[in-house]
């Protein structure tokens, strides 16, 4: 009796791909998603636009719990934990020696307005001080360097609101246009210096108490804030200067 062939059932295997490389692929993409999260959630301050974030994200990951859920680590404007970064504050010593100035400014600006001298006298406010300016035509005839004594009650009242505790220092300089001084005088320079040396005794003599902080110069047609080719000009020009200066500066230093 023949053998019979037994065939041998042969089972098809089916091929076998290894796919353990997704897992670390995916928790590559997962990672970067989250950085991306994180780098989002650290530029931006919309909370609105961040929570909407969140909620789209955590759908990706299956309906779990989204970190963005938790308070934005970007705080808002608003936030009372942030403070917008102030100025630095100007030193108090010089806030308050600016103040004292203005303090002489309004007494000198009083003056002015009582005996309605607002178109002979000014006041400024400058770095170096109050600058009160007088024309030399209320002072002093053409040519001349003596006070006209009808002003003399004038000098008396600046004098007196000059006075301060402590004493500021306090220069008097006089100016000329590029007119020629008179036969009186060699040189507008000259001129210049006698009416400022002028003011500043009439100063003296109104108030002792200036003695102390009080000069003079004369700066001639050396100084002009004006064009010396016109009348109104040269009318600029020839003036007196008082610069009351200020006892602390800015960085706050006492100015000696």
């Amino acid at each position: 009796m023949a053998l019979a062939k037994r065939h041998k059932k042969h089972k098809k295997h089916e091929e076998h791909v290894d796919e353990s490389w997704l897992v670390p692929y995916a928790d590559i993409l997962t990672l970067l998603l989250a950085l991306f999260i994180v780098l989002f959630a650290t530029s931006s301050s919309d909370e609105a636009k961040l929570a909407q974030m969140s909620a789209v994200f955590s759908e990706i990951f299956e309906g779990g719990y989204g970190f963005l859920d938790q308070p934005a680590p970007v705080e808002t404007p608003n936030s009372d934990s942030q403070e917008v970064p102030k100025k630095p504050t100007q030193n108090s010593a010089y806030m308050q020696d600016q103040q004292k100035l203005e303090e002489i400014q309004q007494s000198v600006e009083n003056v002015i307005a009582v005996n309605e001298l607002e178109e002979q006298l000014a006041t400024e406010m400058t770095d170096e001080g109050l600058l009160v300016t007088i024309k030399d035509g209320i002072l002093f005839d053409s040519g001349q360097a003596t006070i006209k004594s009808e002003y003399m009650p004038i000098v008396k009242e600046l004098a007196d609101v000059l006075v301060s505790n402590p004493p500021r220092s306090i220069v008097v300089t006089g100016h000329t246009d590029n007119v020629p001084a008179g036969p009186r005088f060699s040189s507008n320079m000259e001129l210049s210096l006698m009416r400022a040396s002028n003011f500043y005794m009439a100063l003296l003599e109104s108030n002792g108490q200036l003695k102390e902080n009080l000069s003079a110069k004369g700066y001639g047609e050396d100084r002009a804030i004006a064009p010396n080719d016109t009348a109104e000009g040269r009318a600029k020009n020839r003036r007196v200067e008082v610069l009351i200066q200020p006892l602390v500066t800015e960085d706050g230093s006492t100015v000696k």
